[in-house]
């Protein structure tokens, strides 16, 4: 249990209506809205809402002798569609929940949009679109920014831009010592990189300047088909990335997804592609992603959009309070493996689909072209690891489930699935050491995954602006470094 001392200088310090206690309608509420049921299912013993910077800073200095010595442990929530149990919300702790922050504003004479880490996605994309701008920025109008933009994330424009973290000019933070600091290219230069996939290890991200760029309406959507199709896909996916850099088009974002739903008791194949010039049809580099046959026509979405448009749709699927499950790895673009991938996950799931209630999976390939991996460099570098000339895709296993009686076996089956498609990857030569740290589960190491060299750098961040530890000790959530 929290340490009663610490929730009484919280009541002292704040606003009641910003602070929630069990046994109220406000603490069900709030606790009640993460994606996932596992993370609403664990009770802190107080959620603080702060409302700006500064209050953020007096919670860290009032906190930080309970935190550290442990008596009153303490999460970070942003968006809360992270999940992975515990990494933004604490059993008997503080959950800091930045939900009213986020006022999203322009700096049309910078080229910047600054994002408060409680905003959405969709807010931010209103705000750009407004001006005729865009942002690389998460794809579901739903999501948050306060983790995707702390692990690297991809965009609609990541081709082109690089990562999510790549196109942060600027982060503000809260650190330990409850001083406000600017981290950029020219101040704090080591925090900057490390916040580029070092996630909560740091301090408290409370607002976010990313670059804009020149934006109108673009191409893309979904396009669903059969799985005898797959191999095809794959092969066309991979000798696309695998291309001189010249023919490449840094224009182009596609996802190839393999999925099962319980409630049409068949696998589905499904390509999610954009093309972010202004065009009314398939561009030649997409085209065979857009041209297999036979489809499901009706459930198809090609068209010309807007960037709300495509945020509104691939926020489409995405429900709250569902148990839910990520885990990945991340390969070379070579199609064998990509098909061992797929075979692997089609004989995995079998148990599964006649026996758990309320059962959607998919296997998603998103593919790390080198024009990407080149523009993070480009942009100042990150501390993800990957290296800039090798082209690689992301194999992640997203499920979701209706019972608390099954989170055992389907953590267990997908682990096992996630596993062999790992070992068939090492036996190929195609394993890449990268995971990518908000689609981790719990058993995985995603901070160890960027290399001991840039581990060690993270390392070496964390004790010169947080020498006690807080956000090891004191915020024991999602993935630690030491």
């Amino acid at each position: 249990m929290a340490a009663p001392g610490a929730i009484a200088a919280l009541q002292s310090a704040f606003p009641r209506d910003q602070i929630a206690l069990p046994g109220t309608e406000q603490y069900t509420t709030w606790n009640g809205s993460y994606l996932a049921q596992q993370e609403s299912e664990i009770e802190p013993t107080c959620i603080f809402r702060p409302k700006s910077s500064e209050q953020v800073s007096q919670l860290v200095r009032l906190i930080t002798p309970f935190a550290v010595s442990g008596e009153t442990p303490f999460a970070v929530r942003a968006a809360g569609n992270m999940p992975l149990p515990s990494c933004a919300n604490i059993e008997d702790g503080v959950t800091l929940d930045l939900t009213l922050m986020d006022i999203v504003e322009l700096d049309i004479d910078k080229g910047l949009v600054r994002v408060p880490p409680g905003a959405k996605w969709g807010a931010v994309d209103e705000v750009v679109q407004a001006a005729g701008l865009g942002v690389c920025g998460g794809r579901s109008g739903k999501g948050g920014i306060g983790g995707l933009a702390l692990a690297g994330g991809l965009s609609f424009f990541s081709s082109r831009e690089g990562f999510i973290s790549d196109n942060v000019v600027n982060f503000e933070v809260v650190l330990a010592s409850g001083d406000i600091v600017n981290a950029n290219a020219g101040e704090n230069q080591d925090l900057w990189l490390a916040l580029k996939g070092g996630s909560n290890n740091f301090g408290i991200v409370t607002r976010f300047d990313l670059q804009t760029f020149s934006q109108g309406p673009f191409w893309g959507g979904n396009v669903y088909y059969f799985p005898q199709n797959l191999p095809t896909q794959l092969d066309t996916l991979t000798t696309k990335l695998n291309k001189p850099i010249h023919e490449q088009d840094p224009d182009t974002h596609i996802m190839i997804s393999f999925g099962y739903a319980s409630q049409f008791k068949a696998n589905m194949c499904l390509n999610t592609v954009y093309y972010t010039k202004d065009v009314t049809e398939a561009p030649p580099a997409l085209a065979p992603f857009t041209n297999i046959q036979p489809q499901v026509q009706q459930l198809n979405s090609l068209k010309r959009l807007t960037l709300t448009e495509a945020a509104v749709g691939q926020a489409a699927g995405v429900s709250n309070q569902v148990r839910c499950s990520y885990m990945n790895t991340t390969v070379r673009a070579d199609a064998s493996t990509l098909k061992s991938a797929a075979d692997l996950y089609t004989t995995g799931i079998a148990p599964l689909q006649e026996s758990v209630a309320g059962l959607v999976c998919s296997l998603t390939f998103q593919p790390y072209p080198i024009s990407l991996l080149r523009a993070s460099v480009a942009k100042g570098g990150n501390s993800l690891g990957l290296d800039p000339e090798v082209p690689a895709v992301s194999v992640l296993l997203l499920t979701y489930w209706a019972s608390r009686d099954d989170d055992d076996r389907v953590n267990e089956t997908f682990k096992g699935i996630l596993e062999a498609i790992q070992g068939v990857a090492a036996e190929k030569g195609t394993a890449l050491d990268y995971v990518y740290l908000n689609y981790a589960a719990a058993f995985q190491k995603p901070l160890d995954s960027y290399g001991q060299e840039n581990k060690r750098k993270l390392q070496e961040v964390s004790r010169k602006y947080d020498p006690e530890g807080l956000f090891q000790k004191g915020v024991p959530g999602g993935f630690k470094l030491f």
